[in-house]
């Protein structure tokens, strides 16, 4: 891989190295097998808990890393650029902590966090419904409460890591307001919880996505996080970041394309001359490096404002919105510069850009940015900072 980036202190750097090395040795030498066999490999996210990339930014009292989101982000990308099922993974395991660490009394966090964020608990994510995907709120997946439990019947759809995780964070009604919705963690050996068969996707096949089946699943009142109807809050709030976390993942793909387009390039000879010599393939890849760039641009900027403590929604959904449409035509003109072998299996880059399909789709479609990013530039923005200084 290309060096692409500059990063705030010495010891980011030293980390950044150290995931492209252990994504070399440990992630790629079997990525394309576990990808055609289908195969989730629980294994690798244990490596990566107990190595410290689970909880990067999550506060170190915790089991945490402490580091700031740009740089969780560069890790993703570092690890989309290899392997994008587990950089996705990653992602979503970062978000399923998420209402833990925010919303969670003291006692919850001491109690769950540690070994999430240490990798011994892989969690998963439940929030759309097979008719509530971009409209969160209409779901139908209920809780009631029973005593000192909480009762869940319904069903959850698309949830990555369906019937792998340790434990779901799921969404749940527990009035019939429509943002009567709360948040509970649950464990995955609790009674009456099962996945359904994993989807057959076009992409993404070493991440295994399910629906998520609530037969009176019984949970202690004790799991719910925040209190009764701050569920959608808690999910709208995680979004954001999960947002970013596919961002960087899709601008690793996009890299990862990038990279073997580059090499090949360099080697296959047309009329006496590499191809990257001759102007029109040339400029192909010039424009695939500079979509590249941008994307890492824009996650990079809204991290930044994240870290700062400053309004990011709009950026996130910005960056969202330009590194999975540029990961697209980025992995599909890298199929282009392989010609006919880039439609075959022998080359990674056509299961490049079937992964990157999908990435346009979860964490709220592209369509469901663009409504973001207009409806914020319909408020007052008087006075908003959107641009930090450079260090």
């Amino acid at each position: 891989m290309t060096a692409r980036r500059t990063l705030p202190t010495p010891e980011a750097t030293d980390l950044i190295k150290l995931v492209r090395e252990l994504a070399t040795n440990e992630l790629l030498p079997r990525a394309a097998d576990d990808e055609r066999t289908e195969t989730f490999p629980r294994d690798v996210f244990t490596l990566l808990g107990r190595t410290g990339l689970l909880g990067l930014p999550y506060p170190e009292e915790y089991g945490g890393g402490g580091q700031p989101y740009e740089v969780y982000l560069q890790v993703l990308e570092e690890i989309g650029a290899v392997w994008a099922s587990v950089g996705v993974g990653v992602s979503v395991h970062a978000l399923s902590c998420f209402g833990l660490a925010e919303f969670g009394s003291e006692e919850q966090r001491e109690r769950w966090l540690p070994d999430m964020l240490g990798g011994e608990l892989l969690g998963a994510y439940c929030l759309s419904e097979a008719h509530a995907g971009s409209d969160p709120a209409a779901m139908r997946a209920t809780a009631k409460r029973d005593g000192d439990d909480y009762v869940l019947r319904g069903a959850k759809a698309w949830t990555t890591h369906g019937g792998h995780a340790d434990f779901y964070k799921v969404m749940a009604r527990t009035s019939d307001d429509r943002g009567g919705i709360s948040c509970f963690l649950v464990p995955a050996d609790a009674e009456g919880l099962s996945a359904d068969a994993p989807e057959k996707k076009m992409g993404l096949t070493g991440s295994a996505t399910a629906t998520m089946r609530l037969d009176d699943v019984r949970v202690p009142a004790e799991r719910r996080l925040g209190a009764e109807g701050d569920g959608l809050r808690i999910a709208l709030a995680g979004l954001d970041s999960g947002r970013l976390g596919i961002a960087a993942v899709a601008t690793g793909l996009a890299q990862g394309a990038l990279d073997h387009a580059v090499a090949y390039a360099k080697e296959r000879e047309t009329f006496g001359t590499p191809i990257i010599d001759h102007q029109g393939l040339a400029f192909v890849l010039a424009d695939m490096e500079a979509a590249v760039q941008v994307a890492r641009a824009t996650y990079l900027h809204a991290a930044r404002l994240k870290d700062a403590g400053l309004p990011f929604s709009r950026e996130a959904s910005i960056a969202k919105l330009t590194a999975t449409d540029n990961a697209m035509k980025v992995t599909t003109d890298a199929v282009q510069v392989f010609g006919g072998y880039g439609y075959t299996r022998d080359f990674p880059v056509e299961r490049f850009m079937r992964e990157a399909k999908v990435m346009q789709i979860f964490e709220g479609t592209n369509q469901i940015q663009r409504m973001v990013i207009s409806r914020g530039l319909g408020k007052d923005n008087t006075g908003e900072i959107r641009t930090l200084p450079t260090r």
